[in-house]
């Protein structure tokens, strides 16, 4: 069956499917396809719509450097206005025509004859392409918590990430699990409606006053008229965020002068010196994400809300029964619990030279050079790969140095006359134990917490261990010597008839 060819297939089209799409374009490359499970674009953006979504980087910072945007209502964008501003910038950049919406990539397998990549669809084959780009990103995989009798509960149960519109939550007892960056944005949403709210805390996170604002028409103005002024409030909120940086990865002692700022924003909020104690982060701030908000220690504080520690032992039919014995009949359950990162990038089933499976390849942990190529799996890149998420910056920043890592790769190959690269093994290794060896001084090992960003052997495969402005250096030049580079493989010669 002949299928049809593109030179390069994209998996996914939120922030990182987009900047590659409009990276081969800019380069006047066209022969590219976009693969969305979904009816639209936007990833994390389309997927998150529960009460209170907001981006928790500053909207300048978080937006592609090639698509700003002089219409940000506010400092920190709602959901509704970053989606809305990726369907714009697919329609600026002429993204659309190379959209195929609906269509979920199941399966992938490298072709050595043809030096191609078959890509399936619903489990049959779709197309083929030469390169396969992965940009489903880490954040794709709601994660639920592994509680015994979680089916059993009666009412409705949904994830943030999941949220269900039709379940009215006015005069209802709901109980919220998890105290993460999506539940501290729902949470004060959630209390206003709720006749009660119960919050199940694990472990308290530290949060900072949210320096949010209105931007005003005139700076609106300025931004669409004198844009520069636009990129140098870029670089000025660059400045700030990657100065943070530097004690997460290298001086966590340095962080203390924060830690004072968050626990004054827990005291101006919070009377009550028992529920003071429960929101008081015993580890090191930085060592989970460090959250920002200023409606989540008022919303605790609410008479019809309370905060339970100690996690949960079961849910029964109406309810759930916490760590000390006390049972909380609700009538609705959220899950504010976050996502799976190691089961976003294993879901799909990709199988390189010789048919090895990267989903069993990685069950050991996920791991890629710079975070992008993978030994054994010629002409295949990662987007927010393992290792390239940020602990204080814009994780679009990030996706633009793999782009264009991804985009020197494919400059090197035409300048060198061929078809396929694929990373060493040994370069592979040297990178990642390098990453690895650098992470002890990061506060994520040595801050006292465990977080998502570990994995179940207690390794950080997750985050950069370092400046984002050094990932930039990273990947800003293709080094062939790390590579093996195959020509293109002449057909093979048709049989001769006797």
């Amino acid at each position: 069956m002949d299928l049809p060819h593109h030179d390069i297939a994209i998996v996914g089209s939120g922030f990182s499917g987009l900047a590659m799409a409009i990276a081969l374009r800019q380069a006047g490359r066209h022969d590219f396809v976009v693969l969305e499970r979904a009816d639209s674009v936007g990833g994390t953006w389309r997927d998150n719509h529960y009460p209170g979504c907001a981006c928790d980087v500053p909207t300048p910072l978080y937006s592609l450097s090639a698509a700003p945007n002089p219409d940000w209502s506010h400092l920190y964008a709602r959901s509704g206005e970053l989606r809305a501003y990726m369907e714009d910038v697919t329609d600026r950049f002429g993204i659309r025509p190379h959209l195929r919406l609906q269509t979920e990539m199941t399966g992938a397998a490298w072709d050595d004859a043809t030096q191609r990549w078959t890509v399936e669809a619903a489990g049959e084959p779709l197309l083929t392409c030469r390169m396969l780009i992965g940009g489903f990103g880490g954040l794709t995989q709601p994660s639920f918590p592994k509680v015994p009798g979680l089916d059993s509960f009666r009412g409705p149960v949904f994830h943030s990430a999941d949220w269900n519109h039709d379940v009215e939550l006015e005069g209802k007892r709901v109980a919220v699990i998890g105290t993460g960056a999506s539940a501290i944005q729902l949470v004060p949403r959630v209390a206003r409606q709720a006749e009660h709210l119960t919050v199940f805390q694990r472990t308290p996170p530290w949060v900072m006053p949210k320096l949010d604002h209105r931007i005003p028409a005139f700076e609106r103005w300025l931004f669409r008229h004198v844009p520069a002024t636009q990129k140098a409030l870029r670089g000025v909120i660059f400045g700030i965020t990657e100065s943070l940086a530097i004690p997460i990865t290298r001086r966590p002692a340095l962080l203390r002068g924060l830690e004072a700022v968050a626990r004054w924003n827990i005291r101006r909020a919070i009377s009550d010196p028992d529920l003071r104690r429960k929101l008081t982060p015993e580890y090191r701030l930085g060592c989970k994400r460090i959250l920002v908000a200023n409606d989540w220690y008022p919303a605790l504080a609410r008479e019809n809300v309370t905060v339970q520690t100690g996690g949960i032992v079961e849910v029964f039919p109406r309810g759930l029964v916490a760590g000390d014995g006390t049972e909380h009949e609700v009538d609705v359950i959220v899950c504010g619990t976050g996502f799976d990162i190691e089961g976003s990038f294993n879901g799909t089933d990709i199988r390189g030279r010789n048919g090895v499976s990267l989903r069993e390849l990685w069950s050991r942990g996920i791991e890629a050079h710079r975070g992008t190529t993978v030994a054994g799996f010629p002409n295949l890149a990662f987007l927010c790969g393992p290792n390239t998420g940020t602990g204080s910056t814009s994780q679009v920043y990030m996706i633009e140095s793999q782009v264009h890592y991804v985009m020197e790769m494919l400059r090197e190959l035409d300048a060198r006359g061929m078809a396929v690269a694929e990373v060493r093994a040994d370069a592979q290794r040297r990178y990642n134990d390098r990453i690895q060896a650098r992470m002890a001084d990061t506060v994520w090992l040595s801050g006292g917490c465990n977080s998502w960003y570990l994995d179940d052997t207690g390794r950080n495969r997750t985050l950069y261990p370092g400046l984002s402005s050094a990932f930039r250096r990273e990947t800003r030049d293709f080094r062939v010597a790390e590579y093996d580079l195959e020509p293109v493989r002449a057909p093979a010669p048709e049989p001769v008839a006797a």
